[in-house]
């Protein structure tokens, strides 16, 4: 599998889920998005670094990278290597003395460790193929009629786009949204 680097292009306030964000990620050498809704506490801890800001007391990823420098431990890579029923799977990609340990992590961890180290952030081709999109579908409904408004503006949106659409969904605990995308991926297999 190829790996394809990443660039963090923003992070936004959910309108479908209070209290979450979604973190989008944009390849180096492309078009193709990989939107990632996160928790609160993980894109203050992500945009905290990215604006360079100084916190009064360490966050917990600044407590992570001062526990890896003191040990000798560099992040020299995050990898998103699997995306099932939803959920994002990464790896914090560590080296010590020439010796490389993989760290299972959630994404949102693992990306606001990564940008601590200026960690590069990669994914796998199959995973950008299967739910990167170059669009973004906006789901900010109020009701029911807006809601069956987005539904029928699927037809023109492709099937990985609606596949990142369901996975948003289901992390955002909008089920009725997830069904009524799964339908749609269905119909369309």
């Amino acid at each position: 599998m190829q790996k394809i680097k990443l660039d963090i292009t923003g992070i936004a306030y959910s309108q479908t889920q209070s209290g979450s964000y979604v973190l989008t990620l944009v390849e180096s050498a492309g078009k193709r998005k990989l939107p990632i809704v996160i928790g609160g506490f993980e894109a203050q801890a992500i945009a905290v670094e990215l604006e360079k800001m100084v916190p009064n007391r360490p966050l917990t990823h600044d407590l992570i990278k001062t526990f890896c420098k003191s040990y000798g431990v560099n992040v020299r890579e995050i990898l998103i290597y699997k995306f099932h029923e939803g959920v994002f799977y990464s790896k914090i990609i560590c080296e010590k003395e020439n010796a490389i340990t993989e760290i299972d992590s959630r994404t949102s961890d693992a990306i606001a460790v990564g940008v601590r180290f200026n960690a590069p952030i990669f994914t796998l081709s199959s995973i950008l193929e299967e739910v990167g999109g170059t669009e973004d579908l906006d789901l900010d409904f109020d009701d029911e009629d807006e809601l069956d408004e987005v539904i029928n503006e699927m037809e023109g949106i492709s099937l990985e786009e609606l596949n990142a659409q369901l996975a948003e969904a289901i992390e955002n605990e909008d089920y009725e949204l997830a069904s009524k995308l799964r339908d749609e991926i269905n119909k369309r297999s």
